[in-house]
Parts: C-alpha cells; structure tokens; sequence
C-alpha cells in the first residue's frame, strides 16, 4: 500500500490573484505554494465554532428504502480492503449490491515495486491501471469466480459532462462496481492534489487516464465539480448505506521520519488523501440529504478510522483477520500472475504475506470514526420502547408496535442534521427522554472554518419535541481541535441531573451537566489518561455516576469529580461495557471476552468480534461471523430470522427481559425479543 506524501518546506503566502487559466496552466506551482497539507487545512484563523439552529423536527414520515445498496468511497485503491473490512464484505456476502467509488488514480510515484525490484522504473499510467487490476481480482473472488474473471468496462457520461470508469460484475443475484474518477494524487510539483483541491479556492486538478481505460480523455476537476459529481452518484445509485473515510483524524505528533514512511500527514493520524476526500463526502453528503424531499432519505453512514489503526490496541481475532487480509492477496498479486493486462496484475508490493507481516499493522484492526449503538433506546411510561437514530443525517424516532412488541413503525423526522451516525441519550426522572448528537455544523473546506458541535433535543411530550440546541464544543474557539471530539454519551444520576461526556481533542473527556431545572453547566475537562472514542456512562451499585473508556494501557475510569484510575486491569481492544458490577470487553487481537474483577474463572463464554452490551445479566454482541447474539449463564442464543446488522446493536432489559435492536443494510431497523430465538 504506497501512498507517500511529500512534505513540504514551510508554508507560504498564497496569492489569490490568480485567473482560472493561470490556475490551470500554473497548477503546480499554485499548489506548491500552498504550503503543508494538513486535515482538511485552512488558510485562514478560525472564528469561534459555528452555533446555528440545527434543522428542526418536521415531523413528518422519512423515508425508506425499497432495497439495499452499499456505496464506499475511497481516496485509493485498496483503502476499502484495509480500512472497510470486514464490514462491507459481510454486507456484500448477505446479498447487498455494492459501489466502490475511487477519487484518485493511486498512481502515486509510479513505481510498482516487487520483493526483487525495490526500483522500478516510474509508470504511473501503468501503476494505476495494475491497480485497478488488482481490485477486480480481489472481488471476482468475494463473488466466488476465478480472479482473471473478465469484467465489463465503460465509460459512464455525467452531467456536466464528466466521464468515470466504472467496472462491473455480476454473480448468483450479487454484484459490484468499482467507479474511478482517476484524479492525479500529486501535481507535477509533487504535491498533493486532493487536500489542496479542498482546502484552497480556485485550485484545478486534472485526471490521471491509466492504460487500458475506457475514459481517454484527460479531465479538470474544481472544487464544485467533484462535490456535484459524488452527489450525482448518490443520487444515480441511493444507496442506503454509505461508508466513509475519517473527515476529522485524531491530532497525532509523530517525526518527520514516522511521517515519511507511514505516509501520516504532519500532525494527524491519516493520510491527507484520506482526510480530504472524506470531507468531500460528507459535504456531497449534506448537499444530498438537503435536496430530498418531505424528510431525510433513506440512508445511513459509517465512517472508518484510517492509520490511526497503527496507533491503537489491534482488534481483531484471528477469525477475522484471516478472511479481511485474503482479501488483499489478490488485490496485490505479483508479477508472475497471468491476468492478461499488459500494464501489471495488482499492487504487487503488498502481496504475498506483506498484509500480516507490514510493521504498520493497518489490516489488523477495524475501527469506527463515529462508535457506538446504532440505536439509542429508551423506554416509554406505557413499557414500550422508543428507538432514536439517524437516516439521511438527521435523527428519526421510532416506536415499538405495542408492548408485545417485534417491530418498529415507520421512521419520523426529527431533524437537527448534519448529524455523525451515533446519538446519545438520557431518561429524565419524569420519564422524558433527550437526545443527542454530534453535529457537523460547518463542513465547506476552501478556507472557511469547519466546526463541530454537541447538540441537544428535548422531549415535551407523548412525540413532541423542542427545538434543538447548541451545547457548544469542549474545545471552545479553537475550530481545528473542535472537530476531533467524539460522540456524546449521557447518563442520568440518581438527583436527576443528567452527565455528559465527549471524548476531547486530547483524547481525554469533557463533562457538561444538566441540572434538575433544565439548566446545562460549562464544560469542564476531567483530566486523565487517553482513550479511545467509545464511552460508556452507568450508575454503579453506590448510587455514583461512573465513565469508562478503552486506553492503550488498561481501562480508563472516571466519577463526576474527575478522574479515578483503575489498577491492573487487561488492555482493551475496544468499548468496554459495565453491568452489574463488573466490566466487560475483549483483549486485543481476541475473540475472548474477559470480566476483570469477577471471581477467578467467571469470564462468560462469549466469543465474537467487536464490543458487546450488558445489563441485568444478559450480554449482547456480534460473533466472529458477524451475526447478532445473546448470552446469559454461558447460555447463547440468536434470532430465528438472522438479522444482517451494522455493528453495534443495543440491549435493555425490563420487566419484559431483554430487547435487542440495531440498523441494517438497507437503513430499517431491526428488533429481537429473545423468545423469538433459537440457541
């Protein structure tokens, strides 16, 4: 996988006087001035973080979908192997179509290197068409064909006059297509063309035609064309599930020597590729969901970290590893394969073993910008459930059908978007519930400020709601830290007051408090150890409020007052759950659960992949297959009617026994009481 930026000198001024034609003719040395690439970069100070009204609740039905479909887009070649997997692989084994939309040509220096030739001579015409080969191999397999399987290849026209290459396969009912938009990842400069496209006005930058393609033409893109280009994808496919890269990577200081060889952009845990074509997504994103009608469309989103994987606990279990990183093994082939295209056969420097066997370690983990329950459940005076989530980046509200329950009605609007897909929420004492989100409140690039806020929504009654509100960010006025905070979680205290808490730009928690009369406190910094996003709020057994977060080195603890460390606890790979007095999660790399601080030996038989979810002796989570299950005294069980779910189903247990939910591929809901299983 070689994606090596070139880190520029220091920065520049930028000259803005430049005509569309000097922009095009001078592209290189316009975006040689430019300065180092950084997250979605501005030119410009920031102003204090944007606070506008989010959209309100219309009230009215969304939308849903009639069947599903899996669109990723992607910076490069392979980033959907590495970063995506085994997420969209399972959506794409249950039956769901899949797109994968490549902005760039991955033509990098040009040199597809080979265990023998650490040197070859640069053809990044070459290089880019070997790995699009590469990628038609790797899913030829999934689809149970022979690599070299040919494939139809066009050129699809776009308004506007555009052109991308799209590949397409069928087999057995299933199929997918990989679309290239083939855009130039360095200028003639070599420089970075993508983040400079995004964070600069005016800037142009012209396509990459690999050899063999369908798409001869050489093509200039502008800001606006790009964006109007991925929203006129997700208008031709309406996909109901959207993945992602990260649009905010953590703040990460690493050498000039780290960044060089693991090709993280100074100052953050991503390739600046990564970073800037997931910012143009999310804004074709909102550009899309804005343009629908009567409500949100019917799709929703994931988001995947991407070399942050190399700074964090490893977490997946051999059984998991083993398929996501076969996957690569086509993909990068080697030069001896016999795949009939003259300009190379895959990415050859990551094949063979190099998957497992990179220092880096990115095949190794899975992990979520945006973590947590897809569904966030709450109960209802009459003992039915309420289940709030997020379709078409704003958040909707559905009912059980009756305390008898096993389904949900239809979605309703409840506005406050461009929503990140996890929402927190809380019960008040008098049984009203609140919801909350992480807002995208400004996501514009070509150096204007983009900010992030935690917003808040109140139920006034049976399903009526006030008007969404700002709690502002924990990082105050400074914008570029306000956008690395994580997903709000809430619990409510024994007093009534409710505690949230945001992981922080440090990698720490932020804690606001609502109090018993409706009033929210400041935001204060509790101090403590780094973690992962991922927390988790309970009331323990004393009647105290307690956080938990997964740290590279153990289980970050904290109370209300700050934080409380926990001694020699196992490192976590993921979210840990609290229940009953003891905690739970997997070890890294494991598909183990462990529970320390429980009598010897009293670890549940829970194997699986991935956080679980715990209360009242039942523990819900997803085994090494992917599959929704249910455990109780070692006892497991899973719903007749096998569910295909987004990872991070939710568990409460009442005076009925536990309900689990979740979201599928296709954006429904789904609901599952536990006499509806089999063991």
């Amino acid at each position: 996988m070689r994606k090596r930026p070139v880190i520029p000198g220091p920065e520049k001024p930028v000259k803005r006087a430049f005509s569309r034609r000097n922009v095009l003719l001078g592209g290189a040395a316009a975006l040689a001035a430019a300065g180092p690439l950084t997250a979605c970069s501005r030119l410009a100070p920031a102003p204090p973080p944007h606070t506008s009204a989010p959209s309100p609740a219309s009230g009215l039905p969304a939308a849903q979908a009639e069947r599903a479909l899996l669109l990723q887009v992607l910076a490069h070649p392979d980033d959907d192997l590495y970063f995506m997997n085994p997420d969209a692989q399972r959506a794409f084994a249950a039956g769901t179509p899949l797109v994968c939309v490549y902005v760039t040509a991955g033509e990098a220096n040009g040199q597809n290197k080979t265990p023998a030739d650490r040197q070859p001579a640069p053809n990044k015409a070459a290089y880019s068409a070997a790995r699009h080969q590469g990628l038609r191999q790797s899913y030829a397999a999934q689809l149970g064909l022979p690599v070299f399987t040919r494939w139809e290849t066009s050129a699809l026209r776009l308004r506007g006059g555009f052109q991308v290459e799209v590949n397409t396969l069928q087999h057995r009912g299933r199929s997918v297509e990989l679309v290239h938009l083939d855009l130039a990842m360095h200028t003639p400069a070599g420089h970075m063309g993508i983040p400079a496209l995004w964070r600069d006005r005016g800037l142009l930058l012209r396509t990459l035609v690999p050899e063999g393609s369908p798409v001869r033409p050489v093509q200039t893109y502008d800001y606006d064309s790009l964006v109007a280009v991925l929203v006129e994808l997700f208008e031709r496919y309406r996909p109901t599930l959207v993945h992602t890269l990260d649009p905010d990577p953590d703040i990460q200081l690493s050498d000039r020597i780290t960044q060089i060889r693991d090709s993280e952009q100074p100052g953050y845990s991503d390739h600046a590729d990564h970073t800037a074509v997931a910012c143009f997504s999310w804004a074709a994103l909102i550009q899309w969901a804005q343009r629908a009608k009567g409500g949100p469309p019917a799709f929703a989103v994931t988001s995947f970290r991407g070399y942050y994987n190399h700074h964090w606990p490893k977490n997946l279990p051999p059984q998991v590893l083993r398929p996501k990183a076969a996957h690569l093994v086509p993909y990068g082939a080697g030069p001896d394969w016999a795949c009939g295209n003259p300009a190379g056969c895959g990415d050859y420097n990551v094949g063979g073993d190099r998957p497992l066997t990179n220092r880096k370690g990115w095949v190794r983990s899975t992990h979520y910008r945006y973590p947590g329950p897809r569904l966030a459940l709450a109960p209802n005076v009459d003992g039915t459930l309420t289940a709030y989530g997020v379709l078409g980046l704003r958040a909707v509200r559905y009912e059980e059908r009756g305390e008898a329950g096993g389904a949900f009605t239809a979605p309703v609007d409840l506005g406050g978007g461009p929503l990140a897909p996890v929402l927190g929420s809380a019960t008040l004492p008098d049984g009203r519930h609140l919801v909350l989100g992480l807002r995208l409140a400004a996501i514009e690039g070509r150096g204007a400020t983009d900010a992030r806020e935690i917003v808040v929504l109140e139920q006034h009654g049976t399903r009526r709601y006030g008007s969404w509100t700002s709690l502002g960010n924990p990082e105050g006025a400074d914008a570029d830290r306000g956008r690395r905070i994580g997903v709000p979680v809430a619990v409510t205290a024994p007093d009534g007051r409710v505690h949230l808490f945001v992981r922080n730009a440090a990698q720490g928690v932020s804690t606001r408090v609502r109090e018993t009369g409706g009033a929210w406190s400041p935001w204060r910094d509790l101090g403590g150890g780094q973690v992962q996003d991922g927390l988790t709020a309970v009331v323990g057994a004393d009647r105290q409020v307690h956080l938990y977060g997964p740290g590279r080195d153990t289980v970050h603890h904290w109370t209300p007052n700050g934080y409380a460390p926990l001694r020699g606890l196992p490192v976590p790979a993921d979210a840990v759950a609290a229940a009953d007095g003891r905690l739970y999660y997997r070890g890294p790399a494991s598909a183990r659960l462990l529970s320390p601080g429980g009598p010897a030996g009293s670890a549940p038989d829970f194997p699986g992949f991935g956080p679980v979810a715990a209360a009242g002796g039942y523990l819900l989570g997803l085994d090494t297959d992917g599959r929704v299950q249910l455990g109780q005294g070692g006892h497991l069980t899973r719903p007749a009617t096998d569910p295909a779910t987004l990872a991070g189903p939710s568990l409460v247990v009442d005076r009925r026994g536990p309900t689990a939910a979740g979201l599928s591929p296709d954006a429904r809901p789904w609901l599952w009481r536990p006499r509806q299983a089999t063991a």
